[in-house]
């Protein structure tokens, strides 16, 4: 089956809340979940996954918004009707979720790490790994882009009123911008030392927290940047972020696989709950009733616990993702390909949800041929053929200068026989 949405005592009802208080797993994705978004009037969850796609879960099958040419990282709900998903592709794509079209938002010379909408509803703020912040106009037309980070931008929130935008930044800094203002005539609010992966801004603009890198988690004043409170704990790096106004409940993901739950109302640790067996926790999303906490990982996987019973669950995820095991435990060739392959590509026969075509009967296959899956123009009629020879080439140079313009990362195996023994474990486990 191409999905499945288990929930263990119970399935979320098509279209209704997901409001229901079981531990709930959203299966089908084909690679690790990046980001989560809910939405706020009827709480269908979107998914943005490493397999290039989003899903839209409100009953047993999802929906699957296809368009993205890389890793999507982002996926914002703007309204009813609208969705903004951001990607390694360094484009936005704006979903009309009732038929599914997309409308592509391109400028960006970076990935999209994420998307803010204004409080009007009329302009997307972009954080960009090229160190830009895009403003686009939800009618269409050229974005503006404010520079002044000496880094990636993270991420980015609208004031109250939407005349500021808050930006994070690996340069360690937290800016100010004036978005009125034909530069965004930023100034530095924070300066961390360390690079500032995720903001959440009070929707009073009472306060804005951060976290970092280095595991820090603080409170500071959104005008001045005076520190408020400290919650930093010795994990590191904060990854992800969430905010319910209305509980007062703000949660933070680390690299660990925590979620730390702070009380905004008491401004205490009310929860901290290993949430992920294996790897972190990249993104988090409340339900909007907030008594569920979403969150994705490394798992292909994204899982929902009810909040007011978090310490009474055991981590989630396998025991052991295969890209994530011991590699003692494989034989080199195995070994290469989890870690050069694995998550990108399946063995098995196609159709496949991964980012990468299946490698099904590989050997003597001609690239760009496995039907259903959408090429770069470079494969698409490439000449290639898949042998010993050509995969040799394409792991000793690299596939950015073996074939310039893939989709294919930038990865080489140096060594000869490490190149050997993974063309051997292909040639075995790619066959018919």
């Amino acid at each position: 089956m191409r999905a499945l949405v288990l929930v263990c005592a119970g399935l979320l009802a098509a279209g209704a809340p997901a409001a229901a208080q079981e531990f709930t797993t959203l299966k089908g994705h084909g690679g690790p979940v990046m980001g989560i978004d809910v939405n706020p009037e009827t709480g269908q969850v979107a998914t943005a996954s490493f397999d290039n796609s989003v899903g839209l879960w409100d009953g047993r099958e999802p929906r699957w918004l296809e368009g993205h040419d890389a890793a999507v990282i982002t996926v914002r709900f703007l309204d009813g009707q609208t969705a903004a998903s951001g990607s390694d592709d360094f484009d936005v794509i704006l979903w009309s979720l009732p038929e599914g079209a997309a409308t592509r938002l391109e400028g960006h010379q970076g990935k999209v790490a994420e998307i803010a909408l204004s409080p009007d509803g009329q302009t997307l703020a972009t954080a960009s790994w090229d160190g830009s912040i895009g403003l686009w106009s939800r009618d269409g037309g050229a974005a503006r882009f404010l520079k002044g980070h000496n880094a990636s931008v993270s991420d980015v929130a609208f004031s109250a009123d939407g005349a500021r935008l808050y930006s994070a930044s690996a340069d360690g800094t937290i800016r100010l911008w004036q978005v009125a203002e034909p530069d965004g005539a930023p100034r530095v609010l924070v300066n961390a030392g360390f690079g500032v992966n995720r903001l959440i801004l009070d929707p009073d603009d009472q306060w804005l927290a951060y976290g970092a890198v280095d595991g820090v988690t603080r409170v500071v004043d959104p005008m001045s940047g005076e520190t408020l409170r400290d919650f930093s704990l010795d994990r590191r790096p904060i990854l992800s972020m969430a905010y319910h106004a209305a509980s007062g409940q703000l949660a933070v993901g680390d690299g660990h696989g925590f979620i730390m739950m702070i009380d905004t109302e008491v401004w205490q640790i009310a929860r901290d709950f290993r949430a992920m067996r294996q790897g972190p926790v990249w993104a988090l999303e409340f339900s909007p009733d907030g008594t569920m906490i979403y969150a994705g990982g490394i798992e292909d996987v994204a899982f929902g616990w009810p909040v007011a019973g978090l310490d009474a669950f055991d981590p989630a995820g396998s025991d052991q993702r295969t890209f994530l095991r011991d590699p003692e435990a494989m034989p080199n060739g195995e070994r290469q390909f989890m870690r050069k392959c694995s998550i990108c590509h399946a063995l098995t026969p196609p159709p496949s949800r991964k980012a990468g075509p299946s490698l099904h009967g590989l050997f003597g296959r001609r690239a760009g041929t496995v039907p259903g899956y959408p090429y770069s123009d470079i494969l698409d009629g490439s000449d290639i053929v898949w042998t010993e020879e050509t995969i040799d080439a394409l792991f000793d140079i690299g596939p950015d200068h073996y074939i310039p313009g893939s989709k294919m990362p930038m990865q080489r195996i140096v060594a000869g026989q490490d190149r050997q023994d993974l063309i051997d474990y292909l040639r075995e486990a790619t066959g018919p």
